[in-house]
């Protein structure tokens, strides 16, 4: 029986020293990033710490000459007298005695234990250590799988956010041993909360926004000594800053909502000035203070962003949409060498967009991401099929084999061109998945056909299946787009099916399994789609004598009434005397070019 546990212990040790060591290798540089950051904000509250008024955990401040004292405290090292304080404190020695009524001998020295760098609040440290030890916990919380279901959490995201996280802390602990800043309500004015939530919602997202909004909240309430009014001050007006970035479409917006969220803390601040029962006249300049806060952190925001974006290369919302700019060289090249290709990504782009548009994924990105999934083509345009003229097709005069290799080869040859305008890494797995990992069919039924023996592998995309949601949707976009466009007469129930075979076909070859998208959001995607389609592919009125431009019937443009001006008849006359040869050449080359048709 004894035996029998040892073996299940053994067993459970080993499976939980599998998963930690399985977690530190795929993990690791995440759990160095928030050591360092612990480190640094130990380092920061040690300095607090030893330079503040406290004595074994109790502030100078909450005692007074005549008080009777409710603790005793022991003086833990020798201090000699000074110019400042000419009392001397010996090791061991009673300052204070519980019961007792504190002298003012007792009172000086205490104080001088309080001054001296040599007295350090290690009970207060130990609680700060705690505190961050849970604020890890909580960091490896929010960043866990449980909330980002649709995006992998890049380090850079986290190495921007630990930085931000430091400087706030520094703010809070420095800014609170500054006498103009000493009051809870004028130390609101000097946290740069709302500009580092800024950056963090317009350059990783609104949900890092609000998690990281949370966590600066926590270590404000740590650093500003547990005072409450700092830590809801900071969580609401974080909470309004990344809700207020969250619509944006150009840089300029950044200027309204630099007074919004101006107006905002100055709201939030009266509130709370209420709510505690403080004066509203006797700290107007705090009110001044979290308004300039307000305002100043969106005017800095925007001159950070650029910078910002250029360093950590993120699809943030103004690089996309400078991305997205058709004027830039890369769309231009596509349209002068490869003008089927780009306008097949203009029209992936809107189905792209509308479908995500209808299942809360990212529009913007999956619009830019389409605008260069096919980007790789331009080296070969001439080898795939929508650059190519009516009844010529190159692969008809070459192997299969060889066919294959270069429609392929253009997933990396796109991949390679994105890294060369360093295009974020969104757009890049965008292009890198469009194809997923499927069989080119058309060439392998070609080669199949030759050899039966023929493996599907040699014949298939190398890339993997859409790891997000924006991925999947231009990958069902692609494919759709470029299969619509050979299908005979396509109306609304014929496209409705067309698109749910291609759908299902993806399901069925295993593209889809990687991306969060759920049958509900296929048949958004799938609505989504047929809308779109419909009404580009939506049949017209036919014009009034409108002829078969193949038959050999040409018309005239319509001549002018005559008009009873002399002058004017005679100039008209004249000009159609000039328009006769011209007339009569394009009437005999249109004759001669309806004799060659026949």
């Amino acid at each position: 029986m004894k035996m029998k546990k040892d073996e299940n212990s053994q067993r459970f040790f080993a499976v939980i020293s599998g998963a930690f060591t399985k977690y530190m290798k795929t993990n690791y540089q995440k759990v160095i990033l928030c050591l360092i950051t612990f480190l640094v904000t130990v380092g920061l509250v040690f300095v607090k710490i030893s330079t503040s008024s406290t004595v074994s955990s109790f502030n100078i401040n909450d005692y007074e000459v005549g008080q009777i004292s409710d603790v005793t405290i022991k003086a833990a090292k020798s201090l000699p007298a000074n110019y400042d304080n000419p009392v001397s404190v010996q090791a061991g020695e009673k300052v204070i005695r519980k019961g007792f009524p504190i002298t003012q001998e007792g009172y000086e020295k205490l104080r001088k234990m309080s001054e001296s760098p040599v007295y350090v609040d290690y009970r207060a440290f130990a609680n700060s250590i705690i505190y961050h030890i849970l604020m890890c916990a909580l960091f490896f919380f929010f960043c866990s799988k449980i909330y980002f279901k649709y995006k992998m959490i890049e380090f850079k995201e986290l190495v921007t956010e630990c930085c931000f996280y430091v400087i706030i802390f520094c703010s809070v602990i420095f800014g609170s041993k500054s006498v103009y800043f000493s009051s809870p309500y004028a130390l609101c004015a000097v946290i740069p909360s709302s500009l580092c939530v800024f950056l963090v919602a317009i350059l990783f997202g609104q949900l890092n926004a609000v998690f990281f909004s949370i966590i600066i909240s926590l270590s404000v309430l740590n650093a500003s000594s547990y005072q409450i009014v700092p830590f809801l001050f900071v969580l609401s007006t974080s909470f309004a800053s990344a809700r207020l970035v969250r619509k944006i479409n150009r840089r300029t917006d950044m200027v309204l909502v630099s007074a919004l969220q101006s107006l905002l803390n100055i709201v939030f601040l009266v509130i709370f000035k209420i709510v505690f029962n403080d004066s509203l006249y006797s700290s107007f300049g705090s009110i001044v203070g979290v308004a300039l806060n307000g305002f100043f952190s969106g005017i800095l925001c925007l001159g950070l962003l650029t910078p910002l974006e250029l360093l950590l290369n993120t699809a943030s919302l103004f690089r996309l949409m400078d991305l997205s700019d058709l004027n830039n060289p890369t769309m231009k090249k596509m349209l002068v060498t490869a003008s089927g290709t780009y306008n097949h990504s203009l029209m992936v782009a809107s189905l792209a967009e509308a479908a995500c548009n209808e299942v809360g994924a990212n529009p913007l990105l999956a619009r830019v991401g389409a605008y260069y999934h096919d980007i790789g083509k331009l080296d070969n345009p001439e080898y795939f099929v929508e650059n190519q003229s009516v009844g010529e097709n190159i692969h008809t005069e070459i192997n299969p084999s060889l066919s294959v290799s270069i429609i392929r080869s253009h997933v990396k040859r796109g991949m390679e061109k994105a890294r060369a305008l360093r295009l974020p890494k969104q757009i890049i797995d965008i292009i890198s998945e469009h194809h997923g990992n499927q069989v080119i069919a058309y060439f392998y039924n070609e080669a199949k056909a030759i050899d039966p023996d023929t493996n599907p592998e040699d014949y298939s995309y190398t890339g993997n299946p859409p790891t997000t949601r924006e991925s999947a949707i231009v990958m069902l976009a692609d494919t759709v787009e470029a299969a619509c466009r050979s299908l005979e007469k396509p109306s609304v129930p014929r496209l409705e099916k067309f698109i749910t075979t291609l759908i299902y076909g993806k399901i069925e070859h295993r593209q889809l399994e990687n991306c969060s998208l759920t049958f509900n959001d296929l048949t958004r995607i799938h609505d989504a789609f047929v809308q779109i389609l419909a009404g580009y592919y939506h049949s017209r009125t036919k014009y009034p004598d409108q002829k078969d431009p193949d038959t050999n019937e040409i018309h005239q443009m319509p001549q002018p009434q005559q008009e009873n001006n002399s002058e004017r008849k005679a100039e008209k006359d004249k000009s159609q005397k000039d328009e006769k040869p011209s007339k009569k050449s394009l009437k005999d080359k249109a004759e001669k070019m309806a004799k060659e048709k026949k």
